[in-house]
């Protein structure tokens, strides 16, 4: 489905990316 969990705490990296809703995370994964 395309959607994966996160943990609290856990380090992330991102692109953001300008959506029809505002900005939004594209690309992220977990370091």
């Amino acid at each position: 489905n395309g959607y994966r969990t996160l943990n609290e705490g856990d380090t992330v990296e991102f692109e953001c990316i300008k959506g029809p809703k505002g900005f939004q995370a594209s690309n992220v994964a977990r370091v």
